[in-house]
């Protein structure tokens, strides 16, 4: 590793930072700053990733989950690189004179320091609070920091294998590392809208005559989205003591990787989802009503999951039924 970086050099930059953002004078003015940290959250990167986007992102995520920010960034240069630099990222409420600032740390690696920069970062995570890694990487092996993970963040909508990305989640989970994934988190409006036209007690009582379910998607391919939908379905239906068939059906007129529709049939009961023109219309019988469906960017998904730090018991049985399904 090395000698300029450290775990030990980069804790004494943080204390430097502090003591000149507290700097005698701005708190008797009430202009001083306020520390605020609530969980380490962990950003894994790669090279090629407009490190400008993924600032603002984590920016507008503090002030909702302010933490101690690690970026760490592979680059595939030659030779032996390894650099820190430690900045804070602040805000202002409205209405307030006073700053909240919290910490922010970008590491960056070559190949052959990746290692030395992961055990770094492991060892200036914030104690006694949560760590959430938000897995941008396509390495498939989280390592040391999955073990130390309170949760790991994916995205398995980054790959072109839907069901080959989920069975390698579901051996990390069987491993013991506590997930979740963003393709995941973009169905919440999709389920939400579900449950609750089952939240009518006739309806309700028609679930266990529901016996075929179809979930549409763009491309050739399902994406892990649809995997997780007909999953959920199964499982929810399931507890309904209902046995369904569930078809997966490629639509022409989706976007690649998209989910664009959901059908459940029985024999009194017919209800369907489909996205259409940036809304989400669900039919039930001849009655329908549509709410917008807007396109969720990755500051939307994360502020979702970093308000989960609990374990998702639904997300991980939707996730075993799709693997084996």
């Amino acid at each position: 590793m090395s000698a300029a970086v450290s775990a030990d050099s980069i804790l004494r930059e943080m204390t430097d930072l502090w003591v000149t953002l507290g700097a005698p004078g701005k708190a008797e003015t009430g202009m001083g700053v306020l520390r605020a940290c609530s969980m380490t959250l962990i950003v894994v990167t790669e090279e090629g990733e407009d490190p400008a986007v993924l600032g603002e992102t984590i920016a507008a995520l503090m002030p909702v989950h302010p933490a101690r920010a690690i970026i760490l960034r592979l680059e595939g240069g030659p030779g032996r690189q390894l650099a820190a630099k430690v900045v804070a990222q602040c805000w202002m409420p409205f209405g307030q004179r006073r700053q909240i600032c919290a910490e922010q740390i970008e590491i960056t690696a070559s190949e052959t320091l990746w290692e030395d920069a992961v055990s770094t970062a492991a060892a200036i995570v914030a104690p006694d609070l949560p760590v959430i890694v938000w897995w941008r990487s396509q390495r498939a092996d989280f390592g040391v920091l999955g073990g130390l993970a309170t949760k790991v963040v994916v995205d398995s909508a980054r790959g072109r294998d839907g069901k080959r990305a989920l069975g390698q989640l579901a051996e990390a989970m069987k491993g013991g590392i506590r997930l979740a994934d963003l393709s995941w988190t973009r169905l919440t409006l999709w389920r939400q809208m579900l449950a609750q036209v089952f939240e009518n007690r006739h309806l309700l009582e028609q679930l266990p005559s529901i016996s075929k379910v179809t979930v549409a998607f763009g491309g050739e391919r399902p994406p892990a989205s649809a995997w997780y939908m007909g999953a959920w379905l199964a499982n929810a239906l399931a507890d309904a003591a209902s046995r369904v068939s569930l078809e997966m059906k490629p639509d022409a007129s989706g976007v690649v990787g998209q989910l664009t529709r959901v059908e459940l049939e029985g024999a009194s009961l017919r209800t369907e989802l489909a996205r259409r023109d940036g809304r989400l219309v669900i039919a039930v019988g001849t009655l329908t009503q549509c709410t917008s469906l807007p396109t969720a960017n990755d500051y939307q998904l994360m502020r979702e999951e970093l308000g989960i730090v609990r374990q998702d018991a639904v997300f991980e049985r939707a996730l075993t039924t799709a693997v084996l399904g």
